[in-house]
C-alpha cells in the first residue's frame, strides 16, 4: 500500500523521538514512509520532497527537528500539504529553542505543532490520522 503520511526527520539522532510517531501509525494501520531530509545540509533533497509529496499521495507531513528546526516551516512553504511539527527536546535548552522554531511561523505558512519530544510524536501520528 502507498504511504498516505511522511514521517520526515532532520537527522538520524531525531529516530529515537520520531519513532514513537512510526509505531502509532503502525498500530493504527497506516501506511507512512520514513525520510532524513535536513534543511540546512540537505536543502534540495528537501524541496524535491515537498514539491513531489502531493503526486506521490502523500497526505499528510510530520516532520520533527531540533534545535534551529526550519524543516518544518520549510517543507510547508513548499506544499500545501499539512504539516505538523515536532520539536525534538535538545540537550542546550530542553527543546524550547526547537519548539519556538517551530511554532513562529509567518502568515500563509501554516505547521502545527505538537509538544516537544515523544508525547507530541505520539500525538502528530494521532492528529495525522484524524486528518
Amino acid at each position: 500500500m502507498n504511504p498516505l503520511i511522511g514521517l520526515v526527520m532532520g537527522s538520524h539522532s531525531d529516530w529515537e523521538t520520531l519513532k514513537e510517531a512510526s509505531q502509532t501509525l503502525d498500530t493504527l494501520q497506516i501506511p507512512h514512509e520514513t525520510r532524513v531530509v535536513s534543511a540546512h545540509r540537505t536543502p534540495d533533497l528537501l524541496f524535491d520532497y515537498a514539491q513531489s509529496a502531493r503526486s506521490r499521495g502523500l497526505q499528510v507531513i510530520i516532520a520533527g527537528a531540533g534545535g534551529a528546526a526550519h524543516l518544518p516551516g520549510m517543507l510547508a512553504a513548499k506544499t500545501t500539504l499539512p504539516v505538523l511539527g515536532v520539536p525534538i527536546q535538545s540537550r542546550a535548552l530542553n527543546g524550547l529553542d526547537s519548539l519556538l522554531s517551530i511554532v513562529q511561523m509567518p502568515a500563509g505558512i501554516p505547521v502545527a505543532t505538537v509538544a516537544i519530544g515523544k508525547t507530541g510524536a505520539k500525538n502528530a501520528a494521532y492528529l495525522a490520522a484524524q486528518i
